[in-house]
């Protein structure tokens, strides 16, 4: 079972200059509830925008760099090096960026989304666009913007059919 996790704006905007553009902690707060213990896999540039390995989790970086190490990652070549390093994880993540979600959508058995009801229009990272005829929504949370979250939000599950 491989999960693409993302938050995305109406637009498909993921980012501005390897970074969010918007912060809703609530989103945070499950990103690390779901994906702690897990195999999460991103490019390199996603990786450098963290800063460091996720606590508690097994990072895998793909990179086109021979070269590059990271203490504590596994560092692959190719998604499917990356999916292949995480087969011991039941359900391992993708985290991105951009070119990693568009290659992973053929491979992935579940979205997990947070969809942001607002468009960006000054990103210059976009999430590929789905064929919902391939996926099915399974499981939908609803919130409104509120003092800590600037816009509203809805968590979606998607399965592929």
């Amino acid at each position: 079972m491989l999960t693409i996790i993302a938050a995305v704006a109406k637009n498909n905007a993921l980012g501005k200059n390897n970074d969010l553009i918007w912060r809703l902690p609530a989103d945070l707060k499950r990103f690390k509830k779901v994906t702690l213990g897990h195999h999460i896999i991103m490019g390199r540039k996603t990786f450098e925008s963290l800063g460091k390995p996720l606590p508690n989790r097994t990072t895998i970086i793909i990179t086109r760099n021979k070269n590059y190490q990271v203490d504590n990652c596994i560092v692959v070549d190719s998604l499917e090096k990356a999916i292949l390093a995480a087969k011991d994880d039941a359900n391992p993540y993708v985290l991105g960026g951009g070119e990693i979600y568009k290659e992973a959508l053929a491979h992935a058995d579940i979205l997990d989304l947070t969809l942001v009801h607002h468009s960006f229009e000054d990103a210059d990272t976009f999430f590929p666009e789905i064929d919902f005829e391939k996926w099915k929504e399974v499981k939908r949370e609803d919130f409104d913007a509120d003092e800590t979250h600037d816009y509203a939000y809805s968590f979606v599950t998607y399965k592929k059919k």
